[in-house]
């Protein structure tokens, strides 16, 4: 497979943040920067997705920091990630999408607190780069599956080049449960 036939090239398994049932009808993949103003307008967008559709669709994040325009925006996906080392990723995501005027990392130790995860131990992953190589890895895929920008989505492992505003989102992912 050559990279950008618009083909997932990393299949969705368990090393992947899920939310939503293994076996819905669409599995949606999102490669997001949390430092990119059109992931947030993105996140509030998959939010409401995700509630009108229900257990038919799961939701899988990779991260893409395109840190040459986001200068915070690797160091977020680090902590995301030193998050969900302690089980605590998605609380994670969703805070540094609300906050995300605020990446600094005074601000993603507190925000790692707010999510219920021990912020010692982010701040020691940090240091580390604990996180840094599941990071690079999800570049690395989104590279493979010709990704070059964010937000960009798959959907049953197909990229999605259409409009991800609302009405037309939902209108193509009921055409997608409509198929099945």
């Amino acid at each position: 497979m050559s990279v950008g036939d618009g083909r997932l090239t990393v299949a969705v398994g368990p090393r992947d943040h899920i939310r939503g049932d293994d076996h819905a009808a669409i599995t949606l993949v999102e490669y997001g920067d949390y430092e990119c103003p059109y992931c947030a307008e993105a996140y509030s967008i998959v939010k409401d997705l995700q509630e009108e559709l229900g257990t038919s669709l799961r939701l899988v994040f990779r991260n893409m920091p395109l840190s040459n325009f986001h200068p915070h925006a690797e160091l977020a996906a680090e902590a995301a990630e030193a998050a969900g080392l302690q089980g605590r990723f998605w609380q994670m995501h969703d805070l540094l999408f609300e906050n995300q005027r605020e990446l600094g990392k005074e601000s993603l130790l507190r925000y790692a607190q707010e999510a219920g995860a021990d912020a010692s131990q982010v701040e020691a992953a940090l240091t580390q780069g604990t996180s840094r190589k599941r990071v690079n890895d999800d570049i690395e895929s989104a590279i493979r599956s010709g990704v070059n920008g964010t937000p960009t989505f798959f959907i049953n492992g197909r990229r999605y080049d259409g409009s991800w505003a609302y009405a037309q989102f939902i209108g193509h992912l009921r055409e997608v449960l409509g198929q099945r």
